[in-house]
């Protein structure tokens, strides 16, 4: 594929930018020599901007998709920061109390829990978890603990060890609100990330390019996880890392290796985009 005009490049984060939450200088380097030729490259994560790993974006990057679409930044203008509507918000926090959950509300600017998630979250993670999304550390170092959360704004929540399965939070919570489940613990059924249906990486990406005037033919999305696949079915090319769920595989026009072996300067290269735009 060799690109006729500057393209817009989406990267998920973990399991496809990023390893266990660590870069590999070769993907950075990858992401330098990318924009040098003219392209745009966009971190376009699930993860909220409190809980991007430290120093991610030291590298440089033409913008942000966060919280799953929910805020979407270029060149440091702010063009989204979608939340849960209060009245919504309110009741998800009531169902998830009520069903005895360890939960955190992820908002741009810090994550929100209950008093003593803490230490649930130690004890359900540990402070190694083999996640290659976030451990407990990632969670504990943005955590503030409110004795009252009803009146806290939110883009989207995790939670673990629910005694009720998600469909019945689903049933109490209503349309308004989807189901992932969770990369952190092997109960997937009582644990998962709770979001707006109608909030996707697919909407933070068409609202960037309609910002750049961009053309949707010039996208190129790049992830690994089912929070990728509006993006890869939105992008002029989608491409899904190996060994991706099968609706991943499926939704994507080409496949990469992953970053545990540095698998974007492949990519890129196949791409066409170390070509100047």
């Amino acid at each position: 594929m060799s690109p006729a005009r500057s393209k817009l490049v989406f990267l998920d984060i973990d399991g496809t930018y990023a390893e266990h939450g660590v870069v590999p200088p070769a993907h950075e380097a990858a992401v330098r020599r990318v924009r040098a030729a003219g392209h745009r490259v966009f971190l376009c994560t699930g993860r909220s901007k409190a809980l991007l790993p430290p120093g991610i974006l030291d590298v440089g990057f033409d913008g942000l998709v966060a919280s799953a679409g929910c805020w979407v930044e270029v060149d440091g203008t702010l063009l989204a920061d979608t939340r849960f509507p209060p009245d919504l918000a309110q009741e998800v926090v009531a169902v998830l109390l009520g069903h005895d959950a360890a939960f955190v509300l992820e908002a741009p600017d810090g994550l929100y829990g209950p008093l003593g998630v803490d230490d649930r979250l130690r004890a359900l993670l540990g402070t190694d978890a083999d996640d290659e999304r976030h451990g407990s550390d990632d969670f504990l170092r943005a955590l503030q603990m409110l004795d009252d959360l009803s009146g806290t704004s939110f883009a989207k929540v995790t939670y673990l060890a629910a005694t009720a399965p998600w469909t019945e939070l689903l049933r109490l919570l209503g349309p308004r609100v989807g189901f992932v489940p969770s990369s952190i613990v092997e109960a997937h059924d009582f644990a998962g990330e709770l979001y707006l249906v109608d909030v996707h990486k697919a909407r933070g990406i068409e609202a960037v390019q309609r910002h750049l005037a961009a053309e949707r033919e010039d996208v190129i999305a790049i992830g690994d996880g089912i929070n990728d696949l509006e993006m890869l079915e939105y992008a002029g090319v989608g491409v899904a890392i190996e060994g991706s769920d099968d609706r991943v595989l499926a939704a994507a026009d080409t496949v990469a290796r992953g970053p545990h072996v540095d698998g974007l300067v492949a990519a890129f290269e196949e791409l066409g985009l170390y070509r100047t735009a």
